[in-house]
């Protein structure tokens, strides 16, 4: 993919911008908490799919 092509992202998730640095850190334009609320929300956890109380976390 050149520079120019733009991958398809959920509108939710646009202006998301990822970058490593040197050290090796994650640089983020959206904060952490944000990023982790949608992927919450919209991705299963193979790990807590047998919890009776998904539906009531994947809600907030």
């Amino acid at each position: 993919m050149s520079k120019k092509d733009k991958a398809k992202v959920h509108k939710d998730l646009e202006g998301l911008d990822l970058n490593v640095d040197s050290f090796g850190e994650i640089k983020s334009s959206m904060p952490i908490d944000r990023i982790n609320k949608f992927l919450n929300k919209n991705v299963d956890d193979r790990k807590l799919k047998d919890r009776n109380d998904l539906d009531d976390l994947k809600k907030d």
